[in-house]
C-alpha cells in the first residue's frame, strides 16, 4: 500500500471510529443546546405569571421590605438572594432555602405581593442545560461530554483531511453536493460537503463551550488565573485578600470571577447594612439591572453581587462589606486579562446572546448542521457496511502513518482525556482485538 494511500486509509478509520462511537453525544449536544439558546424566550412563555407585573405610579417599595414579605410567608427560611428586576415590567426574585430546599419568590415590586414561587430543582431549563453540560450523570456525564467535545475535534481534522480535494478541478463534491453522479456519490457528497460549510463554527462552538467542562476547563481556568491573565491588584480597595475561599464557592458569577478571593467583612458594628443600602451602592455604580445580590450568611461573610447580563462588556461581580457597605472588589469585563476577555465573549457567544436573536439563529443553524451532518454520516455507514461486519476501512501498518500519530499524541497532550482515552483504546486493541479472531475480522484489523 502506497504511503499516501496508507495514510488516508488511517485518517479514515479513526474517523469512522470517532465518528460511530461519539455521534449519538453529539446530536445530544446539538439537540440540547438548541433548545438552550431560546431560554429567554422559553423561560418568559412558561413562567410569564411569576415574571410579569403591571407597571404602577410612584416607586416601588424597598427591597428589605419584599424580603420582609417573603419572611412572613415563609417565618423558618433562611434568605439567600434578592434579585431586582430588569425593568419596570418585571418581578424581583428572593431566594430562600426552606426545609432543605432551594426557591425562589417572585415579588410584585409596587404592591410587595407574592406571584407564586419555583423550587430551583425543578426549573425545566436548568434540566436542559444539566443534560447539556453532564448528561444528568453528574461528574461521570461531565467527563464523559468533555471527552466527546474533543473527540469532535479529531472528527473535524480527520473530516478536512478526507474532504480536501487532491485533484478534482471543479467544486462540485467540494463546496455543494453530486446530484447526478449516482447515489453512492450523493450519499458521501451529502455527509461530507455539509460538513465542511459548519466546521468552523463547531469547532466555534466546541471551544467555547470546553472552558465549562469539569477537567479541562478547570485546569484551563486555573493557568489562566495563575499566569496572571487573571485578576489585576487594581480591583481591591487595598491589598487583595489572602483567602481560601473563591467566589464560585457563595455565589454564581462569571466564568472570570469564579476563582476570585472573597475577602472578609471587617467587624466594625453589630448591625448589617440593610440591603436597601446594597441595592443603593448597585445603582449608583451602573452595575447592570440584571444582577443578583447574594446575602452573607456568617458574621465574617460579604454581599455578593453578581451581574453576568446578554453581552460580555456588562458582567460586574463586586464584593461589599455587610457592616461597612464598603466595596471590597469591583470586578468587570474591563478589568479582565485577555484570556478572560475571549473566554467572556466566548461565552456569550456560545449561548447565544451576544447579539440578540441574529447569535441564536446563526448558533442554531449550526446545531441543526451538526445533527445533519452526523445522522447522513451514520447514514452513510450503514448503507455501505457489509451485512455481517462493521465496515471499517482495513488497519494500517503503524510505520506508514508516523505524522498522523504524532498529530494524535499532540491532541492527546492538549486535550488529557483523549491521550488517556487513544491508551485505553490501544490497550483494547492489544489484549483483545488483535488476540480474538471473531473481534479481529469484525473491526477489520
Amino acid at each position: 500500500m502506497k504511503l499516501n494511500q496508507s495514510l488516508y486509509q488511517a485518517v479514515w478509520r479513526w474517523h469512522f471510529y470517532a465518528g460511530i462511537i461519539f455521534a449519538p453525544f453529539l446530536i445530544i449536544l446539538a439537540f440540547t443546546g438548541s433548545i438552550y439558546l431560546f431560554k429567554p424566550q422559553i423561560e418568559q412563555a412558561l413562567y410569564h405569571d411569576y415574571y410579569h407585573v403591571n407597571p404602577q405610579k410612584g416607586d416601588q417599595i424597598p427591597a428589605s421590605q419584599q424580603i420582609e414579605e417573603v419572611k412572613k410567608l415563609y417565618p423558618d427560611a433562611e434568605v439567600t438572594t434578592y434579585r431586582p428586576g430588569e425593568s419596570s415590567t418585571r418581578s424581583s426574585e428572593v431566594g430562600i432555602t426552606s426545609n432543605n430546599e432551594s426557591l425562589t419568590v417572585f415579588i410584585d415590586p409596587y404592591t410587595g405581593k407574592s406571584l407564586g414561587k419555583l423550587n430551583n430543582d425543578d426549573r425545566i431549563m436548568d434540566k436542559i442545560e444539566e443534560f447539556h453540560g453532564e448528561l444528568m450523570a453528574g461528574k461521570l456525564g461531565d467527563r464523559i461530554v468533555e471527552l466527546a467535545a474533543c473527540w469532535a475535534i479529531v472528527l473535524i481534522i480527520t473530516g478536512l483531511f478526507l474532504w480536501f480535494p487532491k485533484k478534482r478541478k471543479n467544486l462540485s463534491g467540494v463546496l455543494f453536493p453530486r446530484i447526478h453522479k449516482g447515489k453512492k456519490i450523493f450519499r458521501r457528497d451529502l455527509h461530507a460537503v455539509p460538513a465542511f460549510w459548519i466546521t468552523a463554527g463547531m469547532l466555534f462552538l466546541i471551544m467555547t463551550g470546553l472552558p465549562w467542562s469539569g477537567f479541562w476547563g478547570s485546569n484551563f481556568q486555573t493557568l489562566a488565573t495563575n499566569s496572571g491573565a487573571g485578576y489585576p491588584p487594581s480591583i481591591w480597595t487595598g491589598s487583595a485578600p489572602t483567602s481560601i475561599a473563591k467566589t464560585k464557592d457563595i455565589a454564581d458569577v462569571p466564568w472570570a470571577a469564579e476563582n476570585l478571593n472573597v475577602p472578609v467583612s471587617k467587624l466594625q458594628g453589630l448591625t448589617p447594612q440593610s440591603i436597601d443600602n446594597v441595592v443603593n451602592t448597585a445603582n449608583r455604580e451602573g452595575i447592570d439591572p440584571s444582577y443578583t445580590v447574594y446575602i452573607p450568611q456568617e458574621k465574617n461573610g460579604v454581599y455578593t453581587l453578581s451581574a453576568f447580563p446578554p453581552k460580555a462588556q456588562d458582567e460586574v461581580t463586586m464584593h461589599i462589606d455587610q457592616y461597612s457597605g464598603a466595596v471590597l472588589a469591583d470586578y468587570r469585563y474591563d478589568n479582565y486579562g485577555i484570556i478572560g476577555k475571549i473566554v467572556a465573549l466566548g461565552i456569550t457567544l456560545h449561548k447565544g446572546t451576544q447579539f440578540g436573536f441574529i447569535n441564536q439563529l446563526i448558533s442554531l443553524l449550526i446545531c441543526l448542521g451538526i445533527i445533519f451532518v452526523v445522522g447522513s454520516g451514520l447514514y452513510l455507514w450503514w448503507k455501505r457496511k457489509p451485512k455481517k461486519e462493521l465496515g471499517a476501512p482495513k488497519a494500517t501498518s503503524i510505520k506508514n502513518i508516523k505524522l498522523f500519530l504524532v498529530l494524535l499524541i499532540g491532541l492527546g497532550v492538549l486535550f488529557p482525556l483523549v491521550g488517556l482515552s487513544l491508551i485505553v483504546v490501544w490497550l483494547i486493541d492489544w489484549l483483545i482485538i488483535q488476540k480474538v479472531s471473531v473481534v479481529k475480522n469484525f473491526m477489520n484489523t
